[in-house]
């Protein structure tokens, strides 16, 4: 088959202790999904899950022993850091039932949500999609995938992200609103889930603002951390 221009390369992942590499499809996103980072955007209770999307090129693979770069990005002045739990589906399916979801997943990351918050709360206001605030280039720093056998009790596990060797965010898995296998039960009923799709599972209470010059080092009990400098 010929193409008018030359195809973009497969956006991939590493895997710990393999060679092969976690080709991506899709990059989901849940929002709102620790109680406390509900409250401090301004919302309570457990509302149904809500998604939304990133492109495969807003991902930077921070590899270990080793720091991304992040660029901050056009037209914002708050860059929020927001750390997440990452999903990476290795069996796909549709109205895949809560009970049946774990083993739909091949393993998982540390990633980071990185959101222009101000363009986010604009489009807010005005009732907009807030993909300007979310889907930007290089919006999702990730670390190594662990395969899921290797990641040990991860429901409990802790999460959190420093700046500058900060505290900025701590928290435990087992206070998402929606567990992962509830989350999963969700999305697949909305969209048909495939091999090389990654779940960004929703961030802790503490998110805020990062500058350029900023190094920031976040993690998940039994996986590889992930440090990432916003230049």
């Amino acid at each position: 088959m010929q193409y008018l221009f030359t195809p973009p390369a497969v956006v991939s992942v590493t895997v710990v202790g393999k060679t092969e590499q976690f080709p991506v499809h899709r990059i989901y996103c849940v929002g709102r999904n620790y109680e406390e980072h509900a409250k401090e955007m301004g919302f309570t209770g457990r509302e149904p899950p809500f998604f939304f999307l990133k492109p495969t090129d807003a991902l930077i693979v921070a590899d270990e022993g080793s720091t991304g770069q992040m660029p901050y990005p056009s037209l914002t002045h708050n860059l929020h850091h927001e750390i997440e739990l990452v999903v990476a589906i290795g069996f796909g399916g549709k109205n895949i039932k809560a009970a049946d979801a774990y083993q739909h997943i091949f393993g998982y990351a540390v990633g980071l949500d990185m959101t222009r918050r101000d363009l986010q709360n604009e489009m807010k206001k005005l009732g907009r999609p807030w993909c300007i605030g979310k889907a930007f280039d290089a919006s999702a720093p990730i670390g190594p995938i662990t395969p899921a056998a290797q990641a040990g009790d991860i429901a409990q596990a802790e999460l959190f992200v420093q700046v500058n060797g900060v505290d900025r965010q701590r928290s435990n898995i087992a206070k998402l609103i929606w567990n992962i296998a509830e989350t999963i039960e969700h999305l697949s009923a909305a969209w048909t889930l495939q091999p090389g799709d990654l779940i960004f599972t929703g961030t802790p209470e503490g998110v805020g603002a990062v500058v350029s010059g900023d190094t920031l080092t976040g993690g998940v009990t039994g996986l590889t951390p992930i440090t990432v400098t916003v230049v």
